[in-house]
């Protein structure tokens, strides 16, 4: 029996390269596509597990005049060898020159205006994504300010001044300000209207329409959409915008990008009632352990071990629901300062080592046990790029890094020097990826 198990296994791994060959013959199937049967995520007929990063500059740095394509290349490769397989990308940025707090240059200043070149930097970004076998997350909008997203809309639709918090320090008039777009019809024909766009693109290197493009593994409503007052509303905003972009395109996953339940009490955010929509194929989950005064970097030997627990806690509870849901889960986002809090590329990165190894394997013990979680895309890539003015805001002409535009630079991206860190990650990825080929070769058993 067992010499049967090993001779099966022998030709599933022959079928796989095979598989491996067709993709680089540039022929697509719907085997290529990640899918999801029985409440698992799929990917050539078997379960994908996969480690990720977060790189949303991709398409900034992918465009042929204003970007650096060699850095792109360089650092998609960097990535490959760490055995990172998966991306999430910024697929859409809103907002004219005199925004500020976001990314430059945008790919629509104006409604229905596009710059073609940041469109041909997201072609350029999945050609080469495809390349390397890589699938991307494609993030539509922004709850935030970075890519412009929702505050731009409203403002286009005539709601005034985006109120920027960086400025004021008024969190809540912000989301206040935010929030209107989920029952403004206005700002919504807009996005819905550059969905159309972008979904029905064809890209210009490849020839490949986007709808038809395997490279693509989901669609994804925003990043970190919250209710906070109208609860109701944003629910009522997800499902429209889900059922839209699934009658847009058949062939592609649909999540929403929220970081699940939030510490905060008023964040008017629940994984279970925000994602009880049919078109939801999957669930995020983001932890910020920093951010929500877990973890304080200035005394990590008194804080990482409540930040574990606390950690674990939030996770476990996620995992439950999703399987209270029968749907996958991903831990979308992560990360940490490195140490001291300084924001410097030259600090040292012991104490996130630590913390994204305690990430990392628990999330694969939970995968390894078969419960409901697919894979983690830790923030961010930053590779070759360097803050220009580290713990300040970014400017036009400063490289693109892990952290966006509206927050200080240096804080949480891992460097293409960063080796200790890397190493982790490489270790764990070899673990994820690895889960695939066993699972099979136990259902060949």
């Amino acid at each position: 029996m067992k010499k049967r198990n090993i001779l099966l296994l022998f030709l599933f791994l022959v079928g796989a390269s095979c598989v491996k060959q067709t993709k680089e013959q540039g022929n697509s199937t719907l085997n290529d596509f990640v899918t999801i049967q029985n409440g698992a995520l799929v990917l050539n007929e078997s379960p994908y597990y996969f480690m990720g990063a977060n790189y949303w500059y991709g398409m900034n740095i992918g465009m042929e005049k204003e970007g650096n394509r060699q850095r792109l290349i360089n650092e998609l490769d960097q990535m490959k060898a760490m055995g990172i397989t998966n991306l999430r990308i910024l697929a859409s940025s809103e907002g004219d020159e005199n925004q500020s707090f976001q990314v430059h240059p945008t790919m629509q200043s104006a409604p229905g205006k596009y710059n073609e070149e940041v469109f041909e930097g997201l072609d350029f970004l999945l050609t080469e994504m495809k390349k390397r076998e890589m699938k991307a997350v494609m993030v539509l909008n922004n709850f935030w300010t970075w890519s412009g997203g929702m505050p731009q809309y409203l403002q286009w639709a005539g709601k005034g001044e985006v109120p920027y918090p960086q400025i004021s320090k008024e969190w809540e008039k912000f989301t206040d300000f935010t929030t209107q777009f989920y029952t403004n019809e206005e700002a919504n024909q807009m996005f819905e209207a550059h969905l159309k766009v972008l979904i029905g693109r064809t890209n210009s290197i490849s020839g490949v329409p986007y709808k038809e493009d395997p490279t693509i593994m989901s669609w994804q409503l925003s990043n970190e959409p919250r209710g906070y007052k109208k609860v109701n509303e944003y629910r009522q905003w997800i499902s429209r915008t889900a059922k839209y972009i699934k009658a847009l395109d058949t062939n592609h996953l649909v999540s929403l990008g929220s970081e699940g339940d939030s510490p905060g009490p008023n964040a008017g955010i629940n994984l279970l009632g925000d994602n009880d929509i049919k078109e939801i194929d999957y669930l995020t989950v983001h932890i910020w352990a920093q951010n929500w005064r877990w973890y304080n970097p200035d005394e990590p030997e008194k804080t990482i071990e409540d930040t574990k627990m606390k950690v674990k806690k939030y996770l476990d509870k996620h995992i439950k629901d999703a399987q209270r849901l029968g749907k996958p889960a991903i831990l979308e986002e992560f990360g940490i300062a490195r140490d001291n809090n300084d924001y410097s590329p030259e600090a040292t990165t012991v104490w996130r080592d630590k913390y994204y190894q305690y990430v990392f394997d628990l999330v694969y013990q939970y995968a390894e046990k078969k419960a409901p979680i697919y894979g983690m895309n830790f923030w961010a890539y930053s590779g070759e790029g360097r803050p220009a003015r580290p713990k300040e805001y970014w400017k036009k002409g400063d490289d693109f890094i892990g952290d966006p535009p509206h927050e200080p630079q240096g804080w949480y991206g891992v460097y293409d020097k960063d080796v200790s860190t890397q190493a982790v990650i490489k270790e764990y990825a070899k673990k994820m990826n690895g889960l695939t080929t066993v699972q099979v070769a136990e259902t060949l058993q």
